[in-house]
C-alpha cells in the first residue's frame, strides 16, 4: 500500500480545510474533542466530512492511518 500521498496536509485538503502548517495547528488547537467523542461524530464536521472520516475508519482505507493521527491530535 502506497501511503505517500496520505499526509496530514493532504487530509486537510481532502476535507476542504486550509492545509498550511499554521492553519492545521490552529484547527487542532481550537477544535479539541471530548475524550469519549468519536472523531466522525464531532460537531466540527460537515455531513460530507463526517461521512468521509467514517468511511476511512470503517473500511480501513489508505487514509485510515492519517485519520487516526488526526483523531489523536484532536483528543490531545
Amino acid at each position: 500500500m502506497d501511503t505517500s500521498l496520505h499526509t496530514m496536509p493532504n487530509l486537510f485538503l481532502q476535507l476542504g480545510l486550509d492545509n498550511d502548517e499554521q492553519a492545521m495547528s490552529d484547527f487542532i488547537l481550537h477544535n479539541q474533542l471530548f475524550d469519549n467523542e468519536p472523531l466522525q461524530n464531532a460537531h466540527i464536521w460537515t455531513p460530507a466530512q463526517a461521512a468521509f472520516i467514517e468511511e476511512c475508519l470503517a473500511e480501513d482505507s489508505d487514509w485510515a492511518e492519517v485519520v487516526d493521527q488526526l483523531n489523536v491530535q484532536l483528543h490531545g
